[in-house]
C-alpha cells in the first residue's frame, strides 16, 4: 500500500474561488489535506462564477475538512489574521500555495502605473507577504512546502509584457532566494509553471488560444501533489514545469489532460516566458 504523505496535513491556498486554485483545493482535500480556502470573493458575481465559500462547502460535502477566510494578499493584516485562524483551527500549517494572481499582458504604453502596481502587489508582493506570515508555523512542520505558480527565469526581457513578467519572475526569485536563505529549516520552496495553457477564466477572458490549446487544471494538480509529497530537504529551489514533474512520475499519456479529446496542446504557456522552449525529444 502506497503511503499517503499528504493525509492530515494543512494547506493554506490563496485564490481558491475558481480555476486552478479551486481544483487544487478539492484535489488536496480528497487526499486528506485540511484546506484553508482564501481569496476576496465571498459572494457570487454574475461576471465571475465561484466563491471561496463554495469551495469550502464543496470540500465538506465530499467529506473533507476546510475553512474559508476572506483575504486580500495585498493586505498583510488580513493575511496574518487568516494564518493565525488557520493555526487555531487546525494546529499548524504544512503547505502554502501561492496561487492568487493578477494578469495583464500588454505593451508598456498600454500599462498604466496603477496596473503595474496591481500586478506586482498581487503576484510578487502577495507571495512575499503570505510566505512571511506563515513562516513561523512552517518551521514547526516536519513536512513544510511553499509553492508559487510562476515560471522559470530564462530570458528576462519580455517585450510587450514587461509589467506582468516583473511580477511573475519576481515570484520565482522570491522562492529561489528563500530556498537558499532558509536552507537550514527544511522548508521546500519551489515554483511551478504549466507548459500548455490551462483552461480557466483567465485563458477565456484574455483569448489565450482555443479549447484545443488547453489542458484541464488536473495536470497542475497532479504535479503539485507530487511535489508536496517529496522530502522538503531534497526538493527546494526549483522552478519546475508541470510536464517535467509528471515525466519524472512516469506519465507518458498527456492526452488525458486535454480539454478537447485528440487535440495536441502546444507549449503556449511556456512560450509566454521562454519563446525558445522545446519539449524533450521534440
Amino acid at each position: 500500500m502506497v503511503e499517503n504523505k499528504l493525509d492530515g496535513r494543512v494547506a493554506f491556498i490563496t485564490g481558491t474561488s475558481r480555476g486552478i486554485g479551486k481544483a487544487l483545493a478539492l484535489e488536496l482535500a480528497d487526499a486528506g489535506v485540511k484546506v484553508v480556502s482564501t481569496g476576496k470573493t465571498v459572494e457570487e458575481k454574475d461576471e465571475l462564477p465561484g466563491t471561496i465559500v463554495e469551495t469550502t462547502e464543496e470540500i465538506r460535502s465530499r467529506g473533507g475538512e476546510s475553512i474559508w477566510r476572506q483575504i486580500d494578499v495585498r493586505d498583510e493584516e488580513s493575511v496574518a489574521a487568516a494564518i493565525e485562524d488557520t493555526v487555531e483551527e487546525f494546529g499548524g500549517i504544512d503547505f502554502v500555495i501561492n496561487n492568487a494572481g493578477a494578469i495583464h499582458i500588454a505593451p508598456f504604453e498600454e500599462t498604466p502605473p496603477k496596473r503595474y502596481d496591481l500586478l506586482t502587489e498581487v503576484n510578487v508582493r502577495g507571495t512575499y507577504v503570505t510566505t512571511q506570515a506563515a513562516l513561523p508555523h512552517l518551521r514547526e512542520s516536519d513536512h513544510a512546502h511553499v509553492l508559487a505558480f510562476s515560471p522559470p527565469v530564462t530570458n528576462p526581457a519580455r517585450p510587450g509584457m514587461a509589467a506582468y513578467a516583473v511580477s511573475k519572475y519576481g515570484m520565482t526569485i522570491v522562492m529561489q532566494s528563500l530556498a537558499d536563505e532558509l536552507s537550514g529549516d527544511d522548508i521546500a520552496l519551489n515554483s511551478l509553471w504549466p507548459v500548455a495553457a490551462i483552461e480557466s477564466e483567465a485563458t477565456r477572458h484574455f483569448g489565450m488560444g482555443t479549447p484545443e490549446d488547453w489542458r484541464t487544471p488536473q495536470v497542475v494538480c497532479d504535479a503539485v501533489t507530487e511535489i508536496l509529497g517529496r522530502d522538503p530537504s531534497e526538493c527546494s529551489g526549483n522552478a519546475f514545469y508541470d510536464e517535467e514533474i509528471l515525466r519524472d512520475m512516469g506519465v507518458e499519456d498527456f492526452d488525458q489532460y486535454n480539454v478537447v479529446e485528440e487535440a495536441d496542446p502546444g507549449p503556449m504557456s511556456a512560450h509566454l516566458f521562454d519563446p525558445d522552449y522545446e519539449r524533450p525529444n521534440q
